[in-house]
């Protein structure tokens, strides 16, 4: 008699733990993505401060886009960034590919559209050449007189459980920005 009593209780709570445990592993698992989330935007945060740093500092060899993104690069431990159009437009509309970020250096609050025409606006380090717009990209025209730049990441982020990929459309889009004046 007892014996029965107690297979039931045992049967009981495998079935409740068969129905409780889907639920605790989507919840570990959304635990776990939302750290690599606050991971992420950290190390972009820190990435684009170190950038601007390395672009608006006063040398005998000014930077360029290539110091630039070289200095962000080696600041973003495990993210995958790429420079399509280092100065510009910044297109929101993009969106970049899986796991993968986007540089620009860019004036600040830079103007969605494509600046064609050098002299634009103070979109560039000041040892970068001067060139026209090229493609899709903006002119580059190089800062001078303690103009401001602007460098910032645009970071598909993905999550890992498929749950959270479903009610996220697959990407969260991370941006993070840094603005400084230049010593030149």
């Amino acid at each position: 008699m007892r014996s029965a009593r107690l297979d039931r209780q045992r049967s009981q709570a495998i079935v409740e733990f068969a129905i409780v445990a889907p639920v605790l592993v989507l919840l570990l698992f959304g635990v776990v993505d939302f750290g690599r989330l606050i991971y992420v935007y950290a190390t972009l945060n820190q990435a684009v401060n170190e950038g601007t740093r390395t672009a608006i500092r006063d040398s005998a060899l000014l930077p360029t886009n290539g110091d630039v993104e070289s200095s962000v690069k080696q600041h973003a431990v495990d993210v995958s960034l790429a420079n399509p159009c280092p100065n510009g437009p910044i297109d929101t509309t993009l969106i970049p590919g899986s796991n993968q970020g986007w540089i620009y250096i860019t004036e600040p609050d830079a103007p969605a559209s494509l600046e064609t025409l050098s002299p634009a606006l103070e979109n560039a380090p000041g040892g970068q050449i001067w060139a026209n717009s090229n493609g899709s990209c903006s002119a580059t025209n190089p800062a001078h007189d303690h103009a401001p730049l602007q460098v910032t990441i645009r970071y598909n982020f993905v999550p890992i459980t498929p749950l959270i990929q479903q009610v996220t459309a697959n990407h969260i889009v991370l941006s993070a920005s840094a603005t400084y004046k230049t010593e030149y």
